[in-house]
Formats: structure tokens, C-alpha cells, sequence
């Protein structure tokens, strides 16, 4: 067979807004714009390297109801891959889908309007398509599941959501299962599965955060059928193969941008595998032109420093160019130390930075000395005193002197014996 070169990334999320303003060249805000230059870079890769197929598998947008600007944002990058002769493929993610039953996903125009190049997965088929240089394929499509497609009313009454949750699971298995049937009817027309769902085995991030439903996880040996020669998989942002060295490789693009701190160590990218005669190969490629926006955390101990502002400041200047940076700033310092801490003058420092996310103090409150693990109630008053003496260290003349004092003005007080 000729081989199929094959682009797969998910998790686009146009209209996240964190950590952005208003771009006054676009009228958009400019984390926004961030994702769909990410998203340009990826189409101008596809159109460039002259890639078989572009599959995208879930989430185009971050939320339900995209606004019309978004949507043409992202029809437009779309469009201009599937102009040059492409096969794009587009996934239904859980959030392109509607908060009514019945009604059209936010992608669902595309297959309306007939859009030349491009077909969308919004249920559980195979779809037989021609590759850009005329390779047949066969793409199983499995989008986000939903108990209200998968379950039937007789199914679902009554049940706990954990039992729902092992129907649903069920269900998504039975469905993965008759794919890979299905696939395999045509031996000689490689098949790839496109899935938008967790795994069981993979390593969750930010996605988390800004989930939409509940959500429902199959296990890893499922998708590792050799009747695919491919599985592309969507919904989780970290990138991660699930099937190490074994075949078919079993891929989460990742995100293509980061979503919070909770991704700042995470790269960002999308993957180029090559199905051919032999075992698929592919590598994930951490950006084209331009890399996904970087988010740092600056961490300053100023514990120990006579000045802590002077101190945060030099810290940030020890971290070079932030002019295209999210920072976050976190100070760990004394109790005592808040107060001279001027955090006009970080600010000052921070001016360069693309966003200031947050200035968290991290501050450590003195410990409170224990009395050896003896009862209070156990001690009197003058007992209390001298373990309090011995507890802060005080010099053993002073400690002397202030004891017999003490004593004093505890037999004044009481009338008695200290």
C-alpha cells in the first residue's frame, strides 16, 4: 500500500479567555487569538508538508454555543486545509455538544452545508474515505458518549451513577468492539480509530477543570486492536501514547495550547504518524512557527533576606524576557516580613510581562514551642512560666531574674504559694 501521512490533534477549545485581553487589531481577545494562531501554524504544517489526511479529534470550541466570530474563526482554518485537497476529519467532543438532546453540535454545519474535504463524527460508524493522493481509509469514528444515546430509558431506571457509569462503559466497549468488526471486512483498506473519551490508564491535566458532564473512561486493551492501525485520541490535554512500544500506537494529541498552570510543564503540539507496509511510526511535533504561549510560576524564598522585596524583584529579573509570558508570583516569607513587603514595587517589575496571573505570599507563621508533651493542667503557674523561659531560649541569668519576679507577682495575685 502507499503510505498515508496522517496530522492528528484535538482539544482546540477556541473562546478560552484566561489571561487575555481585548487585541485591539482584532477585536478578539487575545488568548483566544493565541489558540487560533496555534491552530493556523497546524493547517499551514498540513498545507506545507502536504500531509493525507488532518484529523481532528474533539472540542473545538470551549463552550457549546461558540459565538458567530468563533465559529468563523475556526471554519476559516478549516476550509483553507480542506481547500488544498486534505481530508479533514472532525470529531464530535463533549464540548461541541448541545445541552438539548436532538439538537445540531457547534460543528454539525459543516456536514449541512456539504463542505468539500470535510466529514464530521458525530456517532459510532466507520466512514470509507480517499486520502489527498487518492489512498483509500477507513476511519472509525467513536465521538463523546453520551448516556442518553447509549442507554435506553429501561436501562437507566432506577440505577445508581455508578451503575450507570459501568453501562455507559459497556456500552462504549460493545461499540469500540463492532468498529474494529467492522474494519476488519476490508483487510486491505488500513482503518484508524478517532476517539473522543478517557482512558483508564492515562494521566489526566487542566481538562479536568473545565469538564462538561460527567465523564466516563474505558480501558486501555479495548483500543489496542490491531485492526487499527492508529488510534487518534481527544479529550484529555496532556499528550501521551497509552501503548508504548506495542501496536497500534494509542495517542492523545494534547491541547494545542495551555489552558492554566496546571499545564505550565506540559508541551503542546500535535502528532504526524505514517501508516504504511510496515508498523505505524509517528512523533509529536511541539509546535510549527510558533510554540504555545508559556506559562511560569516565579517562586521566591525571601525568608532569609533583609529585604524581601528586593529580593522578589531580583528574582524576576533572573528569569530574563516575560514579554511573552503568563507569570505567577509566589513569595514564601516570614509573618514578620509582610509588612515590608511592597508589592507596588513587584508589580513595577511584573510591567513587561505578558499577564500578571497572580502575587500569592506563601507566608510561614512562627511555631508555637510544645511544653515537653507534660498536661498544662499538671503545672502551676510558676512551672508554666519557667518552661515558657526555657521554651524561647532566654539566657539562664535573665531567665533567673525574670523567674523570681514572675513568682512574685504570682503569690501577689493568688495569696499563696506560686
Amino acid at each position: 500500500m502507499e503510505h498515508i501521512r496522517l496530522l492528528h490533534t484535538a482539544d482546540i477549545h477556541i473562546g478560552m479567555e484566561n489571561y487575555g485581553r481585548i487585541d485591539p487589531a482584532t477585536g478578539i481577545n487575545a488568548r483566544v487569538m493565541d489558540f487560533l494562531r496555534r491552530l493556523s501554524d497546524i493547517g499551514d504544517y498540513a498545507v506545507e508538508q502536504g500531509v493525507d489526511v488532518f484529523v481532528f479529534a474533539g472540542d473545538a470550541y470551549r463552550t457549546r454555543d461558540p459565538n458567530p466570530t468563533h465559529q468563523r474563526e475556526f471554519a476559516r482554518r478549516i476550509k483553507r486545509i480542506a481547500d488544498a485537497g486534505i481530508p479533514v476529519i472532525l470529531l464530535v467532543g463533549n464540548h461541541d455538544l448541545p445541552a438539548v438532546a436532538k439538537r445540531a453540535t457547534s460543528i454539525d454545519i459543516f456536514g449541512t452545508l456539504e463542505v468539500p474535504n470535510v466529514t464530521v463524527g458525530n456517532r459510532e460508524e466507520v466512514i470509507q474515505i480517499t486520502c489527498r493522493r487518492g489512498q483509500p481509509l477507513q476511519v472509525a469514528t467513536a465521538p463523546y458518549p453520551l448516556r442518553t444515546a447509549l442507554l435506553n430509558k429501561e436501562q437507566a431506571q432506577g440505577k445508581s451513577l455508578g451503575e450507570l457509569d459501568g453501562l455507559l462503559q459497556a456500552a462504549m466497549i460493545d461499540n469500540i468492539r463492532a468498529l474494529a468488526t467492522q474494519v476488519r471486512e476490508r483487510p486491505d483498506v488500513p482503518a484508524i480509530l478517532v476517539g473522543h473519551f478517557s482512558v483508564n490508564e492515562a494521566s489526566h491535566g487542566s481538562e479536568q477543570n473545565i469538564m462538561i458532564g460527567r465523564d466516563a473512561a474505558i480501558p486501555r486493551s479495548v483500543l489496542a486492536d490491531p485492526a487499527f492501525r492508529y488510534v487518534a485520541l481527544g479529550h484529555i490535554h496532556k499528550h501521551q501514547s497509552l501503548n508504548g512500544n506495542f501496536l497500534p500506537p494509542v495517542v492523545y494529541s494534547g491541547s494545542i495550547e495551555r489552558i492554566d498552570f496546571g499545564e505550565e510543564h506540559e508541551p503542546k503540539g500535535f502528532v504526524v504518524a505514517e501508516i504504511g507496509d510496515g508498523p505505524t511510526t509517528w512523533a509529536f511535533v511541539p509546535g510549527h512557527k510558533r510554540q504555545a504561549r508559556p506559562f511560569v510560576t516565579v517562586r521566591a524564598d525571601v525568608r532569609d533576606a533583609a529585604d524581601p522585596t528586593a529580593a522578589v524583584v531580583a528574582a524576576l529579573q533572573g528569569r530574563g524576557d516575560l514579554s511573552e509570558t503568563v507569570v505567577r508570583v509566589v513569595v514564601k516569607l516570614r509573618q514578620e516580613q509582610e509588612a515590608a513587603l511592597v508589592e507596588r514595587e513587584i508589580v513595577r517589575a511584573l510591567e513587561g510581562a505578558y499577564f500578571v496571573a497572580a502575587l500569592q505570599k506563601d507566608v510561614v507563621r512562627a511555631e508555637r514551642g510544645r511544653l515537653g508533651g507534660v498536661s498544662v493542667e499538671a503545672l502551676t503557674a510558676a512551672q508554666l512560666l519557667e518552661r515558657y523561659l526555657q521554651v524561647k531560649d532566654v539566657p539562664e541569668e535573665r531567665a533567673k531574674l525574670l523567674l523570681e519576679h514572675g513568682e512574685a507577682l504570682i503569690r501577689a495575685v493568688d495569696g499563696g504559694t506560686p
